[in-house]
């Protein structure tokens, strides 16, 4: 009997739909080549090959954490069809969910509150979105539990509210373990990532949660941007999935010449006050940069402008609410590896 009446992405937003909860009954299929494939609850899916060994990778690959950004669920949906079809075979134990249904069937980035800023040590599971992380904490929790750090990887993926400069780019959190490795970033590489972005400090976002907690390889990815469900022009992101499917099935990486570009995070703008705006357009793209002294903008009495040469902006939102993050100001910058690390000179 099949898992899903049309697809895992369908019938996770049908059952959210009809029930208004996530929650179903927990069921297992074998496939033909003795993958086992469990839907542990609605829109929660492990993947586990038929033979492990300490060499297995543990990858999670989330999307729809933002209810709205819905071109990586479309592409991790056909990814779940392929490999329920046997087109591919995953030599890797995979945890694959969908973070916000509701948020998506309503076509909206949250409910009550941004979910993507809910993965800290204790938030105050009062809402919507508070219970949703964790319960998404809890399930990943369980699916690293056991398992060698050095193995564990996530894939959080996003798309960006506005146009960017760089089409595809991936954010890699802040955290003291050892989580930005040759390997991934070799990966990052290879997917045709445009871009990297290593954060300056923690956020409790879903890829910093495990990075942070269970020293996985985890970067948030930015796959181009918001549009509505099923009409996603998905060719554009491909690269990325062919190289996702290359990692789990064992087939080598496809060639590419090392060409990412790697920012640093300069300096965070919060949103200290209710009277707070950016001088620049509204539809001013991701990676924009500005010249030294150039005002950006004020937060109350406070005069915002940049502090470097060449300082651009990333994920500018004048309408976060009062504490949050209103943008990134970044800077690009050479790196190099270190015990397999990548690096950079402050």
């Amino acid at each position: 009997m099949p898992l899903f009446s049309q697809s895992f992405l369908h019938d996770t937003l049908e059952n959210h739909r009809l029930t208004g909860r996530d929650t179903v009954t927990e069921k297992s299929i074998t496939l033909d080549n003795l993958t086992n494939v469990s839907l542990l609850e609605s829109g929660y899916l492990l993947i586990e090959p038929a033979l492990m060994t300490p060499d297995t990778k543990h990858i999670v690959i989330s999307s729809g954490v933002h209810g709205d950004e819905t071109a990586p669920m479309e592409s991790v949906n056909q990814l779940v069809t392929e490999i329920l079809s046997g087109k591919i075979e995953s030599k890797h134990r995979l945890l694959v969910f969908f973070g916000h249904p509701e948020a998506t069937l309503s076509h909206s980035r949250f409910v009550v509150e941004n979910l993507n800023r809910l993965f800290g040590d204790a938030p105050d599971y009062s809402n919507k979105e508070t219970a949703i992380a964790l319960r998404i904490k809890q399930h990943i929790d369980a699916f690293f539990a056991g398992t060698d750090p050095a193995t564990r990887w996530h894939f959080d993926l996003h798309c960006a509210i506005r146009g960017s400069k760089h089409y595809t780019f991936a954010v890699s959190p802040k955290t003291l373990n050892p989580t930005r490795s040759q390997a991934l970033v070799e990966f990052m590489d290879a997917a045709k990532l445009e871009a990297v972005l290593l954060s300056n400090s923690p956020s409790p976002t879903c890829s910093w949660y495990s990075a942070e907690n269970h020293s996985a390889q985890a970067v948030t990815v930015e796959l181009g941007q918001v549009a509505p469900l099923w009409q996603n022009d998905l060719a554009r992101i491909q690269p990325f999935f062919d190289a996702l499917t290359c990692l789990i099935t064992d087939r080598p990486l496809p060639p590419q010449p090392q060409s990412i570009i790697t920012y640093r995070v300069n300096r965070t703008i919060t949103r200290h006050f209710e009277n707070f705006q950016f001088n620049f357009a509204k539809d001013v793209e991701n990676f924009t940069s500005f010249e030294l002294g150039d005002v950006l903008g004020h937060d109350g009495e406070q005069i915002l402008t940049t502090k470097v040469a060449h300082e651009a902006v990333v994920f500018p939102n004048p309408n976060v609410v009062v504490g949050q993050r209103a943008a990134l100001m970044v800077c690009k910058v050479a790196t190099r590896y270190e015990n397999q690390q990548l690096v950079y000179d402050a």
